[in-house]
């Protein structure tokens, strides 16, 4: 199954962006660091990522509880929901 045909079974959801992320092309241990563990790498691979939005909303849609999505870590992705209620 396409990975477009695969979002669309999962409601629509059009998952390309994921295809451009720099965290693909980097470490994915560095995007789930320990408890305590640095965030800083991710972070700065997110900065200079061109899909940092789409990911982020997507974090946040399909509430994410582990790893940096966006440039936020799961505490940061928190604040961020409380905000906007």
């Amino acid at each position: 199954m396409t990975d477009l045909v695969m979002a669309h079974a999962l409601g629509g959801e059009n998952l390309d962006w994921q295809e451009r992320a720099l965290c693909a092309q980097t470490d994915p241990e560095a995007f789930f660091p320990e408890k305590g563990g640095s965030t800083r790498e991710a972070k700065k691979v997110c900065r200079s990522c061109e899909v940092r939005v789409q990911c982020l909303e997507y974090a946040l849609q399909n509430d994410e509880r582990f790893g940096i999505w966006g440039g936020l870590s799961e505490r940061e992705r928190r604040k961020l929901k409380r905000q906007a209620v």
